[in-house]
């Protein structure tokens, strides 16, 4: 039966999932989960993000794709440990795949462990992977109203990165009707609006991370 099936399997990656969320609280880890849709700029703002830190801080970075290694390589000419999980053909990332993937790596030793989820809007939502925070990152070239057709992932989001600002006097995207609606599903949500081709915004980015590492060590 598919129910109990998936029942059973969303039940062992929940076990994995606390195993890594104690580890990283045992040893001031703070994990991010990101999430969007294909295209939407998780890996541009991963770049600008990693472009900001100074080479003493521990960071680190796990990224998943269906195919290709091409998001791992980006990200790695910042210095900072970088690996690719492949999943052959899997539309999301779970506990095992990240537990397995941080093997030989001074995970123990990171300050914040960044996890690009593979870029989907479905599968990556039900999927707890010990993260502190998850973020979902919506773009001006997208609808307004993803958060309404996806409530699950904006539901569960702590914050909404509305990225590509730059673009917006070029595309029939409503900001305001894109805020209203994620709202609608997550009236708690914290927003940043952000550019990482002009920058705007990436204070604010970074500002949010290091507050809630903050908050998430003071538990």
């Amino acid at each position: 039966m598919r129910v109990p099936l998936e029942r059973k399997v969303l039940n062992e990656n929940d076990k994995i999932a606390a195993g890594l969320r104690e580890r990283y609280k045992q040893n001031k880890v703070f994990c991010v989960n990101i999430i969007s849709s294909p295209g939407s700029g998780k890996t541009s703002l991963l770049e600008r993000t990693l472009e900001g830190y100074g080479a003493s801080r521990r960071v680190a970075v796990l990224t998943g794709d269906i195919q290709t290694d091409n998001d791992a390589r980006r990200l790695a000419r910042f210095g900072f440990p970088v690996r690719q999980i492949t999943t052959g053909g899997a539309c999301h990332l779970d506990a095992s795949m990240v537990l397995r993937n941080l093997s030989g790596w001074p995970v123990d030793e990171l300050e914040v462990l960044f996890v690009e989820n593979v870029g989907n809007l479905v599968c990556p939502t039900s999927y707890d992977l010990g993260e502190d925070v998850r973020a979902v990152v919506l773009s001006v070239t997208e609808g307004e109203d993803k958060p309404l057709k996806y409530p699950a992932t904006f539901h569960h989001a702590d914050l909404m990165v509305l990225n590509k600002i730059d673009l917006l006097p070029y595309v029939p995207f409503k900001a305001e009707l894109a805020l209203e609606n994620v709202r609608r599903v997550q009236p708690t949500i914290d927003i940043v609006q952000v550019s990482c081709t002009t920058g705007q915004g990436l204070d604010e980015w970074r500002n949010w991370l290091d507050a809630q590492r903050a908050l998430a060590q003071a538990k």
